[in-house]
């Protein structure tokens, strides 16, 4: 099988400044993704050919990148028209595909997506999410979930001409009774190309997908200064004492 390995991250962010070209424990934060291309790539590729792309504007990102010799990557500079807040993801993945293709010269049969903004995760979980993907022609990704600490049904509430009830009117008196919800936590998405080629980008995840569940304590994403610093908190944890983890931290450091 052909894979493209697809690492995205633009220039521009306003939640974390340069957020995709920082360090991350001393580390830069995107060598955490390629550990885990490159473990996957050590251990389970077996016959699958793998290629691996950057999309970026940032020329931090693309040196950054560049100085790891063991993960080759094929660099493709974002277009303009790719790089704003409001651009789905799902059209830069697309955009992928395409110029590896023409770069290449070969077709792909998945495009797996690790988010550089997502460090803690092991190389058995992207694995998995591989693994559920070959199992899966029937759906148009699979991506990863967390088990989700509030519940629409429970312990959710919206506010509603100015009262608060809530999210979903349920007669729920325990959480174990109200259907189960889960956390994308935006870490790791096994596309079909040719759902990426044909179908709506900004209604994608509304139908035809599957998930594989990931430990809840590697679901924050960096999207501020605060989840910045308790993100690293809970990885010197991991790292320090979950094997899985610290496998991915071992391998990034070494490329320092």
């Amino acid at each position: 099988m052909n894979i493209l390995f697809t690492l995205c991250g633009r220039a521009g962010s306003k939640g974390v400044k340069g957020k995709n070209a920082r360090d991350f424990l001393d580390v830069p934060l995107v060598w955490y993704s390629m550990a885990n291309i490159f473990l996957y790539m050590e251990k389970y590729a077996g016959n699958d050919d793998i290629k691996i792309v950057l999309n970026t504007d940032s020329e931090p990102l693309m040196n950054l990148v560049s100085r790891v010799k063991e993960v080759p990557v094929t660099i493709i500079h974002r277009e303009e028209s790719l790089a704003g807040d409001k651009v789905p993801k799902v059209a830069v993945i697309l955009d992928n595909l395409n110029k590896a293709e023409e770069s290449f010269a070969q077709k792909f049969d998945m495009v797996v997506d690790l988010d550089i903004t997502s460090p803690l995760r092991t190389v058995q979980d992207v694995k998995n999410a591989i693994d559920r993907k070959k199992q899966r022609n029937d759906v148009d990704v699979v991506y990863s979930v967390a088990p989700s600490r509030r519940n629409p049904y429970f312990n959710m509430v919206k506010e509603e001409n100015g009262f608060f009830c809530k999210a979903i009117p349920s007669n729920f008196t325990t959480r174990q009774e109200a259907p189960v919800f889960y956390d994308m936590n935006a870490s790791i998405y096994a596309y079909s190309p040719d759902a990426l080629r044909n179908k709506e980008h900004s209604t994608f995840f509304n139908s035809g997908c599957d998930a594989v569940v990931m430990a809840d304590t590697g679901i924050l994403d960096i999207d501020s200064e605060e989840d910045y610093e308790l993100m690293q908190v809970i990885a010197k944890y991991l790292f320090e004492n979950n094997e899985a983890f610290k496998e991915s931290f071992i391998k990034a450091n070494s490329w320092k």
